[in-house]
């Protein structure tokens, strides 16, 4: 999931801000981002196993959500090459939210597929000898295939009775079975990240995982390449036409999005990204995806990714939930599967001008192959079958705080690139003004020469030479205009 962070305030500072060095705005809440992520489980009970094992199309119901508050942080960080590079654990922890849940995880149950006895199975078969080992192991310990456990011993891990008694003579097994199990309070390994000092466009890109520039789960570089960012952080500048990379440990490889549509939230403007069908697309659909077969026999069809590889062999199959995007009879072979975009769909909403992730949904669902394995009669009956067990929703939203800091960033961004054009504006407008004052001052200064030549033409006398006398005794008078006066030179005294 993408964690919200807060950009430098102009886009001159770019190259100090953002960056994953200390002393950035970003570098603090890159390490403990402000938004809360809350994750979802949600679980599929079996509602008629008696009759599954005799043949019959499996009937679930879906129950959930069950509702933790997540917490995440970086631990141990370090600075490395010279600032080129940031070394971080991801801290994640849960809280249980009851009031944002369905029930209680401590008493509900739900009854799924026993993954600790079909792992047995699957890690002993083609080995006469282990079989047998294995079949005794689980009668003696009532280990059926199917068990009824509560969500948070599903989740958070409960002993099982069967790898109990294999751990006796294999201590490297693991008593304790829990979906969750040792990823509460704890971390998936080390990841060096660039920090975008040299190029913004690597800014939180992987650069290795555990030690590792390459993983060795799959059969192609391709497969196994590390590509993309952990989900965390993106760089800013966004452009619709390009994909977002995202390593996940959960699916053991790195997957890609592509640009579906424009969105708003909160008043932020964001690109909407998503998972194409060619992520999880089967060889024959896409080529590339062939890497991703365990075995030539063992390719799955569209939807589906089986990641035994880094589960210790179990026959777990990564997938959208319900099968989304998936093939068609994966659906069919569930009565309860009902995808639908709005509730299974996985996808970012990216702001493109920061980088900045406004809102977010990862869903994956966990399944269990279930198929006919020599040496274990209850399994004689069973067609290969993708059996859902459980599917996840981590999700957030920016909070109010960020997304105020974003609209006050994006409000500088734009008034900075138009910089030069208010300049230009502000130019024309001064030159305009200019031109104005110049023309009147120049028609005042006209006005003023005209009046003073004309003055000066007509002025012949001064004041003092002219005075109003009568032209007689009796004013004359104008028969059609009525009286006048007339003017005269005044005498000399």
């Amino acid at each position: 999931m993408r964690d919200v962070f807060i950009i430098g305030e102009t886009p001159a500072t770019r190259d100090q801000e953002i960056v994953l060095v200390e002393g950035s705005r970003v570098f603090e809440s890159w390490k403990t981002p402000p938004p809360p992520v809350y994750m979802e489980y949600f679980f599929f009970n079996v509602t008629n196993v008696d009759a599954f094992l005799e043949g019959a199309k499996p009937e679930v119901k879906q129950v959930g959500p069950y509702t933790y508050r997540e917490y995440r942080y970086k631990d141990n960080v370090s600075m490395v090459e010279n600032n080129r590079m940031v070394s971080a654990y991801n801290i994640k922890s849960f809280v249980f939210l009851r009031e944002k849940s369905v029930g209680d995880p401590a008493v509900d149950n739900i009854t799924t597929v026993n993954i600790p006895a079909w792992a047995v199975m699957n890690k002993v078969k083609g080995s006469f000898w282990k079989t047998s080992m294995a079949s005794m192991l689980m009668t003696s310990s009532r280990s059926g295939l199917f068990t009824t456990r509560t969500v948070d011993e599903l989740l958070w891990g409960y002993e099982d009775p069967l790898l109990a008694r294999v751990a006796t003579s294999s201590p490297e097994v693991e008593k304790v079975f829990g979906l969750m199990y040792k990823k509460n309070g704890t971390n998936n390994g080390e990841f060096i990240y660039h920090t975008g000092v040299q190029n913004y466009m690597d800014y939180g890109r992987v650069e290795t995982w555990q030690g590792q520039s390459q993983l060795t789960f799959w059969a192609s570089n391709q497969s196994n390449s590390i590509n993309g960012s952990d989900g965390s952080a993106f760089h800013p500048l966004l452009n619709k036409n390009e994909r977002i990379y995202i390593f996940t440990p959960d699916l053991c490889r790195s997957i890609h999005m592509e640009f579906e549509k424009d969105v708003e939230v909160k008043g932020i403007p964001a690109y909407r990204f998503t998972p194409p069908r060619s992520v999880f697309a089967s060889k024959e659909e896409n080529p590339a995806n062939e890497g991703f077969c365990v075995t030539p026999q063992e390719c799955l069809g569209t939807g589906l990714l089986k990641v035994s590889p880094c589960r210790k062999g179990a026959p777990v199959v990564a997938s959208f939930p319900h099968f989304y995007l998936g093939d068609a009879k994966y659906v069919a072979a569930i009565k309860g599967m009902s995808p639908q975009r709005q509730h299974h769909q996985t996808f970012l909403d990216l702001n493109p001008t920061t980088g900045v992730i406004v809102r977010a949904n990862k869903r994956a669902q966990i399944n269990i192959l279930l198929s006919r394995i020599s040496g274990f009669p209850k399994t004689r009956t069973l067609n290969e079958t993708i059996f859902p067990v459980m599917f996840l929703n981590e999700s957030v939203v920016i909070d109010d705080a960020s997304a105020a800091r974003v609209h006050k960033l994006l409000l500088i961004v734009t008034l900075v690139s138009n910089f030069p054009l208010i300049i230009v504006g502000l130019g024309a407008i001064l030159l305009a003004v200019l031109i104005i004052l110049l023309v009147r001052a120049r028609k005042q200064k006209k006005e003023v020469k005209r009046t003073v030549f004309t003055k000066a033409l007509y002025a012949t006398s001064t004041e003092e030479d002219t005075s109003y006398s009568r032209v007689s005794d009796k004013e004359k008078e104008d028969p059609q205009n009525g009286t006048y006066i007339g003017l005269s030179p005044k005498d000399d005294p």
